[in-house]
Parts: structure tokens; C-alpha cells; sequence
């Protein structure tokens, strides 16, 4: 683990290769879902309401370009209650939103823009969800075989054994959440920064 680490004097901050990619972009991806705290909307039918990504350059680790957009569900129509709270969607975001196959067209035209994209996130549950989503609705899963658990890999990088969320990483990292919780875009961009500070020790 030591040899990992590297000094960056001007940073005042070591910074650490474990977590730094051969790829171009890291496509770091941040999902919000369905959900309930009553078993009404179970885990198999939970469907995606959000996607938030940014494509952050593995080089310069800036934010290169940003996407966000929502899609409205067809198995559980009506957000609980919970689920707004939790995430501050509301039903009337989602009104006019497109369908899942609509929203996931724009994510990926909108990749194809970027050559060499790792796609990554902050645990499995996203590339699952994506997965259980494009099974539904019978749509080809756009990402590849591979994929960085960022939350692991910042394990690695600290030695620890727990796994922590967004904000404790961040906290670890002596950096506050910037943006609204449970937010697929504004989660996304804080994953960015963990990992440029990780990096990069800015």
C-alpha cells in the first residue's frame, strides 16, 4: 500500500495511484430510483428516475462535460412519499418526463461524443440497476464488461475495511458535499471530486 502513495508538495496532500485509469474519461454515473421503506416498490422493481454523469478527464482530472436527465417509471407510476423525500423528485419532474429507452438514447449519444470512457460509480448498485432496467424493457445494456467501483477502490486506497458513502469519503478527504444529496448529477460531481483529490491532491 505505501508504494502507492506519491507526494505532492504544492497540494500539501499525498495523492494515490490505486485509483487512477489507463482510460481517457472516467464516465462516473449516479443513479436515482424508485424505492420505498414499506416493501410497496421491492428491490427486482425498483426502475431508474434519474441519471446523473459527468465525464471526467483522467489526465487533468477536470469535469470535461456533465449529463443529467430524468425518466418516468411504468411499474410503480406514483412516487412514495419517501422516495421524494429522500431524493426531492417530485411527481411533477417526472410528468413530461421521457420513458427509460428515451433517456437512456440521450446518455448514449451523449457518450459518443467521448472516446475510451471507464464507466464507473460509487458501489454496484448503479451498473445493477442498469442492468435490471435494460432487462425490463428489452434494451441492450450500453456500457461494456467493464466497470470501477470507485467506493471499493477508495477502500483500497485507505486500508479500510468499511466501506463508506459519498459524504464520509468526502469527509475523510477533509472536503464537504457540495450540491443536494441523492441527487444523480450533484452526487456524480462529488464522486469527481473524491477522485480528483484521491489523484490528484486538488
Amino acid at each position: 500500500m505505501k508504494d502507492a502513495w506519491t507526494a505532492n508538495p504544492g497540494a500539501g496532500w499525498r495523492v494515490c495511484l490505486l485509483m487512477r485509469i489507463e482510460n481517457a474519461y472516467y464516465l462516473i454515473v449516479d443513479l436515482e430510483a424508485t424505492c420505498s421503506n414499506d416493501g410497496v416498490v421491492p428491490r427486482e422493481e425498483m426502475e431508474i428516475i434519474e441519471i446523473g454523469a459527468v465525464m471526467q478527464n483522467a489526465r487533468t482530472f477536470e469535469i470535461d462535460s456533465e449529463f443529467q436527465v430524468f425518466a418516468r417509471p411504468v411499474r410503480h407510476p406514483e412516487l412514495t412519499d419517501f422516495c421524494t423525500e429522500l431524493t426531492g423528485i417530485t411527481q411533477d419532474d417526472l410528468a413530461n418526463a421521457p420513458r427509460f429507452s428515451e433517456s437512456l438514447n440521450a446518455m448514449t449519444e451523449w457518450m459518443s461524443e467521448f472516446e475510451d470512457a471507464l464507466f464507473c460509480s460509487w458501489g454496484y448498485y448503479d451498473r445493477n440497476q442498469f442492468i435490471q432496467d435494460c432487462e425490463y424493457h428489452h434494451l441492450p445494456y450500453p456500457f461494456g464488461q467493464a466497470h470501477l467501483n470507485l467506493k471499493v477502490e477508495f477502500s483500497r486506497t485507505f486500508g479500510n475495511q468499511k466501506k463508506l458513502g459519498i459524504t464520509d469519503a468526502l469527509r475523510r478527504l477533509g472536503l464537504r458535499f457540495d450540491g443536494a444529496h441523492h441527487r444523480g448529477l450533484d452526487d456524480a460531481k462529488n464522486i469527481a471530486r473524491i477522485v480528483r483529490r484521491v489523484c490528484m491532491g486538488a
